[in-house]
C-alpha cells in the first residue's frame, strides 16, 4: 500500500494531522485543548511526526511567555494526502471488510 503510512496512521496523529491540514499552523495548548490530551502525550505524538518528518515545531514568545507552534510541512501535507486517499481506497473497495 503506497499511500498508507504507520506513522500518521495512528489515531492521534491522524487527528493531529487532520487539524493541521486545515488551519496550517496551530499553538501547542490549542491542538491538546482540541485533542482532549495531556501536554506529555501530545508532545510524544508531536515528536513522532517531527521526526518523521512531517511537522515542524516553531517556538516564539508571546507577552514574555514562551509558546510552541506546529505546522504540517509540504511532505507531510504530502504523506497525509496520500494516507487519506489509501483510506478511501480501501473503503470503497471493502477491503477493510476481508482483509
Amino acid at each position: 500500500m503506497g499511500g498508507f503510512n504507520e506513522v500518521i496512521h495512528v489515531p492521534t496523529r491522524l487527528r493531529i494531522c487532520s487539524i493541521l491540514a486545515e488551519v496550517g499552523e496551530a499553538e501547542f495548548g490549542v491542538l491538546r485543548d482540541a485533542l482532549q490530551l495531556s501536554d506529555s502525550v501530545l508532545s510524544k505524538h508531536v515528536k513522532v511526526l517531527e521526526q518523521a518528518g512531517f511537522v515542524t515545531v516553531r517556538k516564539g514568545s508571546v507577552n514574555g511567555r514562551t509558546r510552541t507552534w506546529v505546522a504540517l510541512n509540504r511532505a507531510g501535507q504530502k504523506a497525509f494526502k496520500a494516507h487519506i486517499e489509501e483510506l478511501r481506497k480501501l473503503a470503497a473497495s471493502g477491503d477493510l471488510l476481508n482483509p
